[in-house]
């Protein structure tokens, strides 16, 4: 049976659109109310918003809520050097000035995950609530790095069908979730022009010298002082649970849960479930 994520849209107001944050052209999906405390949702590596279509709904009810393409990826402008974790959390924090946002709820999974933690650690008055989705920036795994870097280039160098959903294939534990139309958006993006170009520069992460110089060590880790949710999966292709359990471990007062039955896309792949957790740590219920 054809499934969409636009099923998950249903009965929902939401916008797309772009704002230019400080000279980066960075494309949004926003639900919620103005007003509201806001939610900012960050995706992984060379991932896009629609990473949250699922949430928006849900959350919208609670949170002025958005779901941002950072730089170098998705509608968002490229950069033409290299980005480090410090370039994304300049984007974030320009985007946040841009929008009118003092301070935030930060939920980010992968690569987001490593820029909203050394965004809390870095900045402490800017974050208010923390979830940490199998999080990267905690370890670097030779052979997980390698085999991320090898399908993304392929598929932003030939971004035909097959080497798209096998990306995307990646990221779940139960494959049928990767939807024809979420492949096809995924498509999209990496058609662009000069993407391939840019992916290059996305995947610098992946090579060991730089990855561990933009790591979170105890230390910064330690210095994370908004509440704290690591949320981690039972087949998540980066790192098993005790990973997850040991990022925790190095946040004060942090909170720890495993989601089975799910790889590194949680938040699509068991919506319900994940929405559920999430939310009730949002607003303070767990």
């Amino acid at each position: 049976m054809y499934q969409s994520i636009w099923a998950d849209m249903r009965g929902l107001s939401f916008s797309q659109g772009w704002i230019d944050a400080e000279g980066i052209r960075t494309r949004y999906l926003r639900s919620g109310t103005a007003g509201k405390p806001a939610l900012i949702l960050l995706h992984g590596v060379g991932g896009h918003a629609e990473a949250y279509v699922r949430n928006l709904k849900s959350h919208g009810e609670h949170f002025d809520v958005w779901a941002i393409d950072m730089i170098g990826h998705g509608w968002t402008d490229k950069a033409d050097y290299d980005l480090e974790i410090h370039h994304y959390v300049d984007h974030v924090q320009r985007f946040m000035r841009a929008a009118g946002i003092e301070r935030a709820h930060f939920s980010g999974e992968s690569l987001g995950g490593w820029v909203a933690s050394r965004l809390a650690a870095d900045h402490p008055r800017m974050v208010d609530r923390l979830v940490l989705n199998t999080a990267g920036g905690s370890q670097a795994d030779p052979a997980v790095m390698a085999k991320l870097k090898s399908l993304s280039l392929q598929a932003a160098t030939d971004p035909s069908w097959d080497f798209i959903k096998a990306r995307v294939e990646w990221l779940m534990a139960d494959k049928s979730k990767a939807y024809d139309d979420l492949v096809a958006t995924r498509q999209a993006i990496y058609q662009q022009p000069g993407m391939a170009q840019a992916m290059k520069h996305n995947m610098i992460l992946q090579e060991m010298e730089v990855r561990k110089r933009n790591l979170m060590y105890p230390e910064d880790y330690g210095r994370i002082q908004a509440p704290t949710l690591v949320l981690w999966t039972s087949h998540d292709p980066t790192a098993d649970v005790s990973e997850g359990r040991r990022i925790a471990s190095m946040i004060p007062g942090a909170q720890f849960t495993v989601m089975d039955g799910c790889g590194h896309w949680p938040q699509f792949e068991d919506a319900e479930t994940f929405n559920r957790i999430h939310l009730d740590f949002l607003l303070g219920k767990s």
